[in-house]
């Protein structure tokens, strides 16, 4: 996904030898620092968040969750990565949101 405003991203749910977790990659174009959240949801109403910082220059980058043991089979899981610009937490512009698509089935697979 790629915004107006500079900020690309791809997120993914990852899922290996019995764990899951979240990961995103970006790119910060904007000029600025930026504040990030990815989120891992998974059954149950589980959830994992991360705060990120994304720094503000061309080169790719990439965040994720710790790895925790999977409760379920890899497709009952998905992450999002929101990116927000400069500012007070109540007034940061959302330049991006970025979804996943759930895991496959394949325990060694990646989807993004």
């Amino acid at each position: 996904m790629v915004a107006p405003e500079g900020v690309e991203a791809q997120t993914c749910v990852m899922a290996r030898g019995g764990e899951t977790w979240a990961r995103t990659y970006y790119r910060n174009t904007t000029g600025e620092e930026l504040r990030s959240v990815l989120t891992l949801m998974g059954p149950g109403g589980r959830t994992v968040e991360l705060h990120c910082a994304p720094t503000a220059h061309d080169e790719p980058g990439s965040c994720e969750t710790p790895h925790g043991a999977s409760a379920d089979k890899p497709s009952a899981y998905w992450a999002v990565a929101e990116f927000v610009g400069a500012g007070p937490v109540q007034e940061a512009p959302l330049l991006l949101r970025a979804g996943s698509d759930r895991a496959s089935a394949d325990p060694g697979a990646a989807t993004g």
